[in-house]
């Protein structure tokens, strides 16, 4: 076999770690090092020959790693570092923050332009998997609504965003979709629907000693592109509660294509995902991404690139011969 994809991992959080366990059941990428803000000594990865060093050092290793995979929040570290690390390295990140995606690509595509690197933004399963659906069902199926569902399951980047309001210790955010609404787009009706018609959104929330909760409350449901247009419940816990009843991390979700064909031939679509540990299949798309970057790098590609832009066969490490015979 060729040389491995060597990789790097900033970040070592759920998503951090998450990637850290991909690789290890991938046969063609390694993992050269975690970099972090926090004391590296103070870092314990799952695989303890794994290198940790502080984020300030990754400029060190330039040379040493193919693909740099950020594993930072959307709301803050992202925006910041997404940018700082493609000026150094080939980049991948999950960046979800919808409505600011346009605003983030543009300035990584011009990050990657002048360092002529290739930085692959918005990668997981929504953004990511999800987006492919919507845009392939709406391709195929044009007289036709597209709706997308998310859900039950724990957001990370909204359990983050809440994690990051003044006044709390820690907190978890649950996507539920609404069945109602499920429903009417499952029956092909093409409901009207609003983000709060679709989905509620349920934090449990570790106030700080003292915290003003109602402040707290306030500022979660108000927070925009993460609260303000959802239905919002916000229950306060305890840390012991929270670590006994919320530390795992499921969610799943789908997206429903609904169409006519023809002479009134209804057409429904649906691609739908459940899943024990949603950092864990984040990750592993992250580490599929990584690959492609490194393959369309190679070829001479550089700028941003969204999953809209990578072909499919450069996720796999299969041959392409290998995949017309086993998977077309």
């Amino acid at each position: 076999m060729s040389k491995k994809i060597r990789i790097g991992i900033v970040g070592y959080g759920n998503l951090g770690r998450g990637v850290e366990t991909a690789v290890k059941k991938t046969p063609d990428i390694e993992l050269v090092a975690v970099f972090t803000r926090r004391d590296p000594a103070a870092v314990k990865t799952n695989d303890p020959n794994v290198r940790v060093f502080h984020v300030d050092d990754a400029v060190k290793y330039t040379d040493k790693i193919d693909v740099m995979i950020l594993c930072g929040g959307s709301s803050s570290d992202l925006p910041k570092q997404g940018p700082e690390f493609l000026k150094l390295f080939n980049t991948v990140d999950s960046f979800d923050t919808h409505a600011k995606i346009p605003e983030y690509f543009e300035t990584m595509d011009a990050v990657a332009k002048s360092s002529k690197k290739i930085g692959i933004i918005s990668v997981g399963w929504d953004p990511g998997l999800f987006s492919m659906n919507r845009m392939l069902t709406e391709a195929i199926l044009p007289d036709g609504v597209g709706y997308t569902f998310w859900g039950k399951g724990v957001s990370q980047g909204h359990s983050d965003a809440i994690r990051r309001v003044e006044g709390v210790k820690n907190g978890v955010q649950y996507t539920i979709p609404k069945e109602e609404a499920l429903e009417k787009v499952r029956a092909g009706l093409w409901p009207e629907l609003s983000n709060r018609d679709k989905h509620l959104r349920e934090c449990f929330v570790v106030a700080e000693e003292g915290a003003d909760k109602e402040k707290i409350e306030n500022e979660i449901k108000s927070m925009p592109n993460y609260f303000s247009d959802y239905e919002t419940v916000v229950h306060f816990i305890s840390e012991e509660e929270l670590k006994k009843n919320h530390s795992a991390m499921p969610h799943g979700g789908r997206v429903i294509h609904t169409a006519v064909t023809g002479e009134g031939n209804k057409q429904i679509v649906e691609f739908s995902i459940k899943l024990d540990s949603n950092p864990e299949f984040t990750s592993s798309i992250l580490v599929a991404y990584a690959r492609a970057a490194y393959t369309m790098y190679n070829e001479g590609h550089i700028g941003a690139k969204t999953v809209f832009d990578v072909p499919l066969s450069y996720l796999s490490y299969k041959p392409a011969a290998q995949l017309r015979k086993e998977l077309l």
